[in-house]
C-alpha cells in the first residue's frame, strides 16, 4: 500500500477527524465542563447539606420538646403549699432533677414578682435576685410556656438556654413560674451540632431569628454572637425571613459557601449546614487540571485504540474490497459479498441506560426499606438495634434503667389460614397502630418478624421497682389494646398478645436483653395467650 493510498484511506480520514474532535473536546471540557460539573456538584452538595441540617434540626427539636414536656409535667404536679416552704420546695425539685436530669444547670421557681422561691441545685447568689426582666419569665407569667433568649447565665457565667412554664392554681390563675436552665455546651444537648464538622472546614450554626443571635455553632467563637446585619449575606437575610432550603452565598467573612437551612419547629430557630465552595467544588478544579495534564496522553491513547479498532471494524470491508478488485480482474468468479457481522453495541447501550433509570428510580425506596418495615412503616430490626444502643448510652450516662418488651401475636396464623394473607397484612397494620398508640412518643416500637414486635421503653429512672412496674404497665396496656376485636373483610376476629419483658441498664448487652425478652415471651405463650412474663419471673 503506497503513501497516496494511505492518505486517501477512510481510516486515515477518520483518525484525523478523531484527533480534531479530541482536541475540540479538550477545549470544550476545560471551558464548559467546569460550569456543568459545578452545577451538578452544587445540587448534590446542597441536597447533602439540607439532609444534614434537617437531621440536626430534628435532633435539637426533640431535645427541646423533651425538656418542655418535663417542665409542664412538673408544673402540673407541683404542690401549691411548697411555694411557701423554700427548703421543702428545693428538696422536691431535687428529687425530680435526679430522676431525669435534663436541665444541667438545675431548676428554680419564681413568684409573680420574679423573686426566686426555691432552686435546685442550691445557688445562694440567686437569693433576692429578680428574674422579672427575663423574657421567658414574663411570657410564663402571661400564661404561656416559653423558650427564653439564650444568654450568659447570671449565676453560671456560661451560655445557657432557659425554658419556663406557668404554675397555675386550680382556677387557672398563674401563681408561679417553673424555670429549667440547660447549658448550651452541656453533654447530650447540642453535641450533634457543636462537635460535628462538614468536610475539613464546614460546620453547623443554630440561629434564633427572634433574638438575631447565633445560639450555638461548630465554631465556639460564634456562640451567642449577633447575626450579621441585613445586606451582608443575602441567603442569611432570606433565612431570617422564613426561607428554608439551600443555596450558594457569601458569608460575613467574605467566604463563598454552600448553605442549607432547616427549621427547629419548637423554637422558631433554624439550623444552617455550611461548607465553603472552595472545598465543595474542589473536584471541579481537579477535573479541569486533569483535562489539561492528560490532553497529550488522551490523543496518543486515542490514536492507538482508534487505529486498532478501525482496522478491526473495517477489516471485513477491506477484504470485501480486495475480493471485489480480484473479481474485476477476473481472478475470482462474481458472487455475493459475505456479511461478516451485525453490530449490536447501540442496542446494548440503550438497554443499559433503561436499567440505570430503573435503578435510580428505586434508590430512594431502597434507602427507606433499609431501616423500616415495608408493611407497617415501623422501624425494622436494623433501626431497632441503633435505637437500643442510643438508650444504652443514655442509661449509662444518666445511670438510669430501661425495659425491652418482646411481643408475639396469638392466633395470627388462624386469620391468615381462614381469610388469606391480605387480611393478615391488614391485621398487622392495625396491630401496629394500636401498639403505637399504647406507648410514649419517645419509646420505640419495631417489627422484627412476621407477627413479632419489640418495644423499647427508655429513661425510666434508677429505681428498680418503678422500672419493673412501668414495664408491666406498658405490657398490660398493649395486651388490652390487642384484646379488642379486629374487623377484617366484614368479619370480627380476635387476637391475643404474649409479651416477654427484660430490664436493662447502662451496663447491659443489647443482644442479651433481646434474648431474655424473647425467652420470656415464649414462657408467656406456654402459659396461655394474653399474658406477660418478666425475665426470671412467673407469668402474669
Amino acid at each position: 500500500m503506497n503513501f497516496r493510498r494511505i492518505a486517501n484511506s477512510i481510516v486515515t480520514r477518520l483518525l484525523l477527524l478523531g484527533i480534531v474532535i479530541v482536541l475540540a473536546g479538550v477545549v470544550a471540557r476545560y471551558t464548559l465542563l467546569g460550569a456543568y460539573l459545578r452545577e451538578d456538584v452544587e445540587k448534590v452538595v446542597s441536597a447533602q447539606q439540607l439532609a444534614l441540617a434537617t437531621y440536626v434540626a430534628h435532633d435539637i427539636d426533640y431535645k427541646i420538646r423533651e425538656r418542655q414536656a418535663m417542665l409542664k409535667q412538673l408544673a402540673k404536679v407541683l404542690p401549691a403549699h411548697l411555694l411557701h416552704r423554700p427548703e421543702e420546695l428545693r428538696a422536691w425539685l431535687g428529687e425530680r432533677h435526679e430522676w431525669q436530669p435534663l436541665f444541667s444547670q438545675g431548676l428554680f421557681v419564681v413568684d409573680p414578682s420574679g423573686l426566686v422561691l426555691g432552686d435546685y441545685p442550691r445557688r445562694p447568689e440567686r437569693v433576692g435576685m429578680s428574674y422579672r426582666d427575663r423574657d421567658y419569665v414574663r411570657e410564663a407569667l402571661a400564661g404561656k410556656a416559653a423558650v427564653g433568649r439564650p444568654v450568659v447565665g447570671r449565676v453560671t457565667k456560661e451560655p445557657v438556654l432557659p425554658l419556663a412554664v406557668p404554675v397555675r392554681k386550680p382556677n387557672g390563675e398563674v401563681q408561679a413560674v417553673l424555670v429549667g436552665i440547660t447549658a448550651i455546651g452541656a453533654p447530650g444537648f447540642l453535641d450533634l451540632l457543636q462537635q460535628s464538622r462538614i468536610g475539613e472546614s464546614g460546620g453547623f450554626l443554630l440561629v434564633s431569628p427572634r433574638d438575631q443571635l447565633f445560639v450555638a455553632a461548630s465554631d465556639p467563637a460564634m456562640v451567642l454572637q449577633a447575626t450579621p446585619p441585613p445586606g451582608v449575606n443575602p441567603l442569611h437575610d432570606r433565612a431570617m425571613g422564613g426561607y428554608r432550603g439551600h443555596g450558594v452565598t457569601t458569608n460575613a467573612r467574605g467566604v463563598e459557601e454552600v448553605s442549607a437551612m432547616a427549621s427547629v419547629a419548637s423554637t422558631g430557630w433554624f439550623v444552617v449546614a455550611r461548607l465553603p465552595t472552595a472545598e465543595a467544588f474542589a473536584l471541579v478544579k481537579h477535573v479541569q487540571n486533569f483535562v489539561l495534564r492528560h490532553a497529550a496522553t488522551s490523543i496518543a491513547f486515542f490514536l492507538l485504540v482508534a487505529t486498532g479498532s478501525l482496522l478491526a471494524v473495517f477489516r471485513p470491508l477491506f477484504r470485501a474490497a480486495d475480493h471485489a478488485d480480484k473479481m474485476t480482474r477476473g481472478e475470482l468468479p462474481l458472487e455475493p459479498l459475505p456479511v461478516a457481522r451485525a453490530d449490536e453495541v447501540g442496542h446494548l447501550t440503550e438497554a443499559f441506560n433503561r436499567l440505570l433509570v430503573k435503578l435510580q428510580a428505586t434508590q430512594a425506596e431502597f434507602a427507606r426499606m433499609a431501616h423500616h418495615d415495608t408493611l407497617t412503616g415501623l422501624p425494622n430490626r436494623a433501626l431497632l438495634c441503633d435505637r437500643i444502643q442510643q438508650v444504652l448510652r443514655r442509661a449509662h450516662r444518666n445511670d438510669t434503667r430501661f425495659s425491652v418488651l418482646f411481643l408475639d401475636l396469638d392466633g395470627f396464623k388462624a386469620i391468615n389460614d381462614a381469610l388469606g394473607h391480605e387480611a393478615g397484612d391488614l391485621a398487622l397494620v392495625q396491630v401496629a397502630q394500636r401498639l403505637q398508640a399504647s406507648i410514649r412518643e419517645t419509646d420505640t416500637l419495631a417489627r422484627v418478624g412476621g407477627d413479632e414486635f419489640v418495644i423499647v421503653v427508655g429513661d425510666l429512672g434508677a429505681e428498680p421497682g418503678y422500672v419493673e412496674e412501668s414495664a408491666k404497665a406498658v405490657a398490660t396496656k398493649c395486651i388490652k389494646a390487642i384484646d379488642q376485636p379486629f374487623h377484617l373483610r366484614g368479619q370480627e376476629c380476635s387476637l391475643g398478645l404474649s409479651v416477654g419483658i427484660a430490664l436493662g441498664d447502662g451496663r447491659s448487652d443489647a443482644d442479651d436483653l433481646m434474648s431474655l425478652a424473647d425467652h420470656a415471651m415464649y414462657q408467656a405463650k406456654q402459659a396461655g395467650r394474653g399474658r406477660y412474663v418478666m425475665a426470671g419471673a412467673a407469668a402474669d
